[in-house]
C-alpha cells in the first residue's frame, strides 16, 4: 500500500504524491518500483483519487475525515484487501530497496514479531512497514482512543526494526519543494 493521504502542508498544499520529480510523479517512481516486487498494489489518498486510479490500481480513502495520518490509511488498507498482511511505503519516497518487499517478508518469517518496520540503522522509518491485517481490531481501537501517533501504536506490539543500508538512497524522503529541487 503506498500512502498518498496526506495534507501535503510542508508542500504547500499540494498533493505531494502527484507533484512532478525526474518527470513523473512521486507516486510514479514508487509504483515503478514496487511493481517489479508485487502484483498487488493500493494507493491511500484523501484527494485526487481519480488522478490516482489512472496509475491503473485500487484507490482507497480513509474513514476518517480530517486527515488523521499514516494510521488511519493503514486501517483503510487493511479494510480493503483480503490479505494476511500490508505492506506500505510512503509516496514521497521516490527510491525503492530492490529488495525491500523479499527482505521485509523475510523478517517476519523469521522472527516473532508482530510487525517489521524499517530502519536506517539509526531511525525507525515507521511508514515502512509490514503489518497483519488480524490487527486491524485493535488498530481501530487506538484511533477510536483518539491516538494517532505511529510510534505509540506500534509500542503496543512486538515489533522488529529491519536495516536497510542508508547509502542506498532508500529512505530518500521529499517533504517541501526545496527537497525536490535540490534531488532532482
Amino acid at each position: 500500500m503506498i500512502l498518498a493521504g496526506g495534507q501535503g502542508s510542508r508542500m504547500g498544499g499540494k498533493d505531494k504524491g502527484l507533484v512532478m520529480y525526474r518527470d513523473k510523479p512521486l507516486v510514479g517512481h514508487v509504483i515503478d518500483a514496487i511493481r517489479l516486487q508485487l502484483d498487488k498494489i493500493i494507493v491511500n489518498a484523501n484527494r485526487s483519487l481519480d488522478d490516482y486510479a489512472t496509475f491503473g490500481f485500487p484507490v482507497v480513502a480513509d474513514d476518517l475525515t480530517g486527515f488523521q495520518g499514516p494510521l488511519a490509511g493503514f486501517v483503510a488498507a487493511m479494510q480493503a484487501v483480503e490479505s494476511d498482511y500490508i505492506l506500505t511505503l510512503p509516496c514521497d519516497g521516490p527510491i525503492v530497496h530492490e529488495e525491500y518487499v523479499e527482505e521485509m517478508r523475510r523478517a517476519m518469517q523469521r522472527s516473532e514479531a508482530d510487525i517489521v518496520v524499517a530502519s536506517d540503522g539509526e531511525w525507525m522509518q515507521p511508514v515502512y512497514a509490514l503489518i497483519p491485517c488480524r490487527l486491524l481490531d485493535d488498530l481501530k481501537q487506538f484511533l477510536d482512543s483518539g491516538e494517532r501517533k505511529i510510534d505509540r501504536w506500534y509500542a503496543r506490539h512486538q515489533t522488529m526494526q529491519l536495516v536497510f543500508p542508508a547509502e542506498s538512497g532508500f529512505f530518500t524522503n521529499i517533504n517541501t519543494l526545496q527537497e525536490l529541487d535540490v534531488t532532482s
